[in-house]
């Protein structure tokens, strides 16, 4: 096992996962076996009861882990399945080392920071480092670890000595601020000096920067950081962030790597990257626009909706339309925001676009978001509700086409404590009928199974009242017990999903309740269905095939066709 570890100083949003995500996936391109594990920290558990507007949106894994949104990165860019435990947190930690002194595991001793809590750390990350995360169910042969910087002290300090990791370290420093233009090197000396006072070398420094360095500051960082050129990389400001992993291909990092780590990786073209550049081609070129409001609570925060965001991207590049998204707060929908700011209301409700509607908690903002669905409905705009979506597109046909006034139509599923008590992970949907627009997306199939993360639910008792207007459950669970898939008779998308579909789509493997939301926004999702869920050749990758599938090579590094989805 070869261990990297990524780390960057104090400084939030300056790319260390991105930074992670695209070191994996090089070395992913190489056909290298690779994960990933994301340190935080925090003393919560998890990220399940982060607030969107401190910590961005909550990850849902497979196995119904809250986690860290880097760790949505690392699953988009290398196309593999994490579990709960790739995310470590402080609190896990002491969890972990206390319900071990509970059970006598340490022999009376006085349990300390040193050695129980790193050797805690330590244990852990060498035990999940070889859990497989790839369909072949091989162990990696590549750990990517991202962790902040100030966590180095307290929880690495005693790798050297123990010879416990072989590590490349990957300093990511922003160098130049965007007050004065000017590249500054301060920054960067400081932090590797921090560094060093650790005991930590770094051997590759990853300089963020708007653009690309100059030679003259490169070898300005190499001399005072005690590197050699060839170990500063410049990550500047690209047109899109699935251009990073080629930019650091093109600056020799895969070399390095192989020489400072001893990679097996064989001298053949990368054919994984070839399809990421042109992809990102592709990106580049797009002239066509489709536009999609959405409508949330957490709308002055766009991490609190990255994966809704990538999922809308990735779809929008599957059908060669550079994406637009408008953000729309829905409590600027409501009657009460027409007497308090009138302008805001009115600005708000000038954005007539296809509707994506994702989840949420709690009750501000909900009203606006039912007005939204409402107008969507009528007005036969294409409509996606994920999770609470999905639900307030029920509440809002059961007022107004049911005249429905105050009944109970959801239950609660687990109530108690906060953490960790919703219906969470992956579970099997079941389609109902073969006329779902949904299951036609999905490829004609009988089930799917996606991620959950919810706590209400649609009471089955009372769905043949909306099915008998044209208001159709063709989703179910297993037992026929929840609802999980929504669609309206005679319009042209009105789909909603319980579960969370953005939390699988990949770029080149675009969630089919997104994909079918931006096909019908651009006016062709009768096209697509007539053809068989097949995109035109003019959409497809340089296959030759005319087909949706990326090649036969690049199904062997495990990425899943469209035409699979």
């Amino acid at each position: 096992m070869k261990y990297i570890l990524v780390t960057g100083g104090v400084i939030s949003g300056i790319g260390k996962g991105i930074i992670a995500s695209s070191v994996g996936t090089i070395l992913k391109s190489c056909g290298l076996h690779v994960t990933a594990i994301k340190i935080d920290p925090y003393i919560n558990i998890d990220a399940g009861t982060f607030s969107p507007y401190e910590h961005g949106e909550v990850f849902v894994l497979d196995d119904g882990g809250e986690v860290d949104l880097d760790l949505g990165n690392y699953e988009r860019f290398l196309d593999i399945r994490l579990t709960k435990d790739n995310n470590l947190t402080t609190g896990k930690i002491y969890q972990s080392v206390i319900n071990k002194e509970r059970r006598g595991d340490y022999l009376g001793k006085t349990v300390q920071v040193v050695p129980h809590i790193t050797d805690a750390i330590q244990d852990w990350v060498m035990r999940q480092a070889k859990v497989p995360v790839d369909d072949d169910d091989v162990e990696p042969q590549v750990c990517v670890i991202e962790v902040r910087q100030e966590l180095l002290d307290a929880s690495f300090d005693s790798i050297e000595e123990r010879e416990f990791l072989r590590v490349t370290h990957c300093l990511v420093r922003d160098v130049q601020p965007s007050a004065t233009g000017e590249q500054k090197t301060k920054p960067t000396q400081n932090s590797v000096r921090e560094l060093r006072g650790l005991g930590l070398s770094p051997d590759l420094i990853m300089c963020r920067c708007s653009t690309p360095l100059d030679n003259s500051v490169k070898e300005k960082i190499s001399m005072f950081c005690h590197v050699e050129p060839e170990q500063v990389i410049c990550v500047h400001d690209v047109s899109s962030i699935y251009r990073v992993p080629l930019l650091l291909e093109n600056q020799g990092v895969v070399g390095y790597f192989c020489r400072r780590l001893n990679l097996p990786i064989e001298t053949k073209p990368r054919k994984m990257l070839a399809k990421w550049k042109e992809m990102s081609d592709r990106s580049d070129r797009l002239l066509e626009q489709c536009s999609i409001a959405l409508v949330g609570k957490y709308t002055k925060f766009s991490d609190s909706y990255a994966s809704v965001i990538k999922a809308l991207e990735h779809s929008a590049l599957a059908i060669s339309h550079k994406l637009e998204v408008k953000y729309v707060d829905s409590a600027d929908l409501e009657a009460s925001r027409l007497q308090e700011e009138p302008v805001r209301y009115h600005e708000a409700w000038r954005c007539k676009h296809s509707l994506n509607v994702p989840g949420g908690f709690g009750v501000r903002g909900t009203e606006g978001k039912i007005q939204a669905i409402s107008w969507a409905r009528k007005q036969k705009k294409p409509f996606l509700g994920v999770c609470l979506g999905m639900q307030l597109a029920v509440c809002e046909f059961a007022r107004n086409m049911l005249d429905w006034k105050g009944e109970i139509f959801f239950y609660k599923h687990n109530p108690g404590q906060m953490g960790g008590t919703m219906r969470l992970g992956k579970r099997r949907t079941i389609f109902k009928t073969k006329n779902s627009i949904l299951r036609k997306l999905y490829g004609d199939v009988d089930h799917v199974e996606e991620r959950h993360r919810h706590r209400f639910e649609v009471n089955p008792e009372l769905t043949q009242h909306f099915e008998e207007k044209g208001f159709r459950f063709v989703g179910q669970d297993v037992e026929g017990e929840r609802m999980e898939v929504i669609e309206l008779d005679d319009h042209p998308y009105f789909v909603g999903v319980q579960y969370h579909p953005e939390f699988t789509s990949r770029p080149i493997k675009p969630s089919p309740p997104y994909l079918g939301l931006l096909l019908a926004a651009a006016g062709r999702l009768p096209g697509y269905l007539q053809k068989g869920c097949r995109l035109s050749p003019r959409e497809t990758y340089s296959d030759g095939s005319g087909s949706s599938s990326p090649d036969s090579e690049i199904a062997d590094l495990k990425l899943h066709s469209l035409a699979q989805e």
